[in-house]
């Protein structure tokens, strides 16, 4: 239906195929029906065979997850501008069909408030996404594809409930519709709802974004305090940690950090958050060594790194302790607060009991 619309309204399109492997024959069958459409059609046909057992077991995902890696990297090789391609959009054919069952997984996945829009009609990055089909229910194509004598093949494994998917097509749908008869047509109501919902949600959290963080020398401040006061905190932190992947799963630990001893942390695969005095600072994992810490007359206790500083004050003692964990200092000498830092060349210190300085580095050295 969608190239047929396609022909009718004049575009120049392509046809690309994804041959899975996946069902023997059948998936050669399936081929074999687009390269004919192309020909029907007199346009160019792109088709590639793709291990995808093989890719799921090394990655260790479904083959679902596979399937879906797979072509949208080769979608964007075809529309990639250096291929000298002339197409620039890709059309898929998800209908409203499609959409209910979306909708109902991410709901059911946790997903939140954007996985409850289903599938967007159009996404601007790359490859450029359009579905022009999603206001069309599945009954309403087949009738159209059999009155104007279009040919389709259905994919067998779609009457298997052991796919997420087809469970929810097969299985739960039809019992919902048993109860309430017309739940396809309230759900669809209900992404536009959502839809809408989710540009209110955008700019508030936009907002609050822009009271929130402060960025300083590549990293991200949060001030604590503001934090602490904020309604909906969950859902803040959440939205303001995912783009340095955090999951959602991380968020109560994040909460935590709020009242946690400064130098405490959390990481990402890439990123991490740390406690440090009255922020939460966010800074990409190979940053790190670069952090300050201020230490306060008042403070007893400092994580950092995957060290722990403990601060005592006590009585002048009859030796100097000789633990090379342990650095006594004269407390009339200090003036508060103090930088806690990575050392660099030409840092020096003045040992008790002499009068010259000492270069750190030659400290270390001995």
């Amino acid at each position: 239906m969608l190239c047929e619309l396609c022909r009718q309204s004049g575009f120049n399109f392509g046809i690309a195929h994804c041959n899975f492997q996946l069902r023997e024959q059948e998936s050669d069958a399936d081929e074999m029906l687009v390269k004919s459409l192309s020909e029907k059609y007199s346009t160019a046909f792109f088709v590639r065979r793709f291990e995808t057992t093989s890719l799921a077991k090394e990655k260790k995902i479904s083959v679902q997850l596979a399937a879906r890696e797979l072509r949208y990297e080769w979608f964007a090789e075809i529309l990639n501008p250096s291929t000298n391609q002339p197409y620039r959009y890709l059309l898929t054919a998800h209908h409203a069909d499609d959409n209910i069952e979306t909708l109902l997984m991410n709901f059911f996945k946790g997903t939140g408030i954007g996985g409850l829009q289903g599938i967007l009609p159009k996404t601007g990055r790359a490859p450029a996404i359009i579905r022009p089909l999603l206001f069309a229910r599945k009954a309403a194509i087949l009738t159209y594809a059999a009155e104007n004598h279009l040919s389709y093949r259905e994919d067998a494994s779609n009457s298997s409930s052991k796919y997420t998917r087809n469970y929810f097509r097969n299985e739960l749908i039809p019992a919902i519709r048993e109860v309430y008869p017309k739940v396809e047509d309230n759900l669809l109501e209900n992404i536009s709802r959502f839809t809408e919902v989710n540009i209110l949600y955008r700019q508030a959290i936009s907002l609050l974004r822009q009271k929130m963080i402060i960025e300083k020398n590549g990293e991200i401040h949060l001030p604590v305090l503001k934090l602490l006061k904020t309604a909906a905190l969950q859902t803040l932190l959440f939205e303001i940690t995912r783009e340095y992947n955090f999951t959602p799963g991380q968020t109560t630990d994040i909460i935590k950090l709020l009242t946690a001893e400064s130098g405490k942390y959390i990481d990402s695969g890439t990123h991490r958050i740390l406690r440090n005095r009255a922020w939460l600072v966010i800074s990409k994992l190979g940053q790190i060594e670069n952090v300050h810490f201020l230490i306060d007359e008042t403070d007893q206790k400092l994580n950092f790194s995957n060290y722990k500083l403990t601060i005592e004050k006590m009585v002048k003692p009859a030796r100097i302790d000789a633990n090379p964990a342990v650095a006594q200092f004269d407390a009339n000498t200090i003036k508060f607060p103090l930088l806690l830092r990575k050392w660099k060349q030409g840092d020096y210190f003045s040992p008790l009991g002499m009068k010259k300085k000492k270069k750190l580095s030659r400290f270390l050295i001995d």
